[in-house]
């Protein structure tokens, strides 16, 4: 019996092979990455009392160790928890019930809408190993176009109508070459002068308490010659999670940061 073109044998052919190999390799892909995306958050927790879910090692990876960019290593899957204390309660027994607030100020917190990653206290760096988001003081080459609204001594207000306080400086992306936050200096934040030491030395002068205005919930009207945020009351703005060091924010602190605005569109008149 003479086969006819392309089969290979009297029941199959170079088409079935082709169709059949394709359905293996993209079943062996899916398999895959349905695995390798188990490196981070697994296994899950049971919301109702904590207990580890159990998977077995066919859906978790192996351990794998990273070399990061910027030096060090981590491996991943490490099965850590987060031992955060969680300030909320369960608003009923049963599985995927929501929680309730239940500390004294939900917007930092870490609850809901307000919840954050416990990322590297460290600032985000560049390819040239310096951070990447900084304050627009500390670049000379950086100056706002002469078309756009530069927010620069803008008074802030919150969706209350009340001002927080002024925009003092502009933080950028260096790397991206975009604006990322606006520093607010609080009205009435400052602080009293340190006294003089005994060697007669000049009192340093008080420092006005900034907080950063993450630009996505910034909206800025320029003629009206103020900075409008909706997501927060005035007060609520002063209650911003300031950065450690005037000239630098790391991902720690970006984090609670954009998670007190981000918020603010829940908790911020409760």
């Amino acid at each position: 019996m003479e086969l006819p073109i392309g089969a290979l044998t009297a029941y199959m052919d170079v088409a079935q092979v082709a169709l059949w190999t394709f359905w293996l390799f993209f079943f062996g892909l899916v398999f895959y990455l349905r695995r390798e995306d188990r490196r981070e958050g697994y296994p899950l927790e049971y919301d109702t009392n904590g207990r580890i879910e159990k998977t077995g090692w066919f859906w978790i990876p192996k351990p794998k160790t990273f070399n990061l960019y910027h030096g060090g290593t981590v491996m991943k899957p490490d099965y850590k928890r987060d031992t955060r204390p969680v300030k909320a309660r369960r608003a009923h027994p049963w599985s995927g019930s929501p929680f309730v607030p239940t500390g004294a100020n939900p917007l930092a917190d870490c609850v809901g809408p307000s919840a954050y990653s416990q990322r590297e206290d460290k600032p985000e760096l560049s390819m040239e190993n310096t951070p990447k988001i900084v304050p627009m003081r500390t670049q000379k080459e950086f100056f706002m176009e002469k078309n756009s609204p530069d927010p620069r001594g803008l008074k802030v207000m919150g969706n209350d109508g009340k001002f927080a306080g002024t925009v003092s400086d502009i933080w950028v992306d260096v790397p991206e070459i975009m604006v990322r936050y606006l520093e607010v200096e609080l009205s009435g934040g400052a602080k009293p002068a340190p006294k003089a030491s005994a060697e007669g030395a000049p009192a340093a002068p008080p420092k006005a308490k900034t907080v950063l205005l993450p630009i996505n919930f910034a909206d800025i009207w320029r003629r009206e010659g103020y900075v409008k945020v909706d997501a927060l009351r005035a007060d609520q703005i002063a209650q911003v999670p300031a950065t450690a060091k005037p000239n630098q924010v790391t991902k720690l602190e970006e984090d609670k940061i954009c998670a007190f605005y981000g918020g603010g569109f829940f908790f911020a008149q409760s």
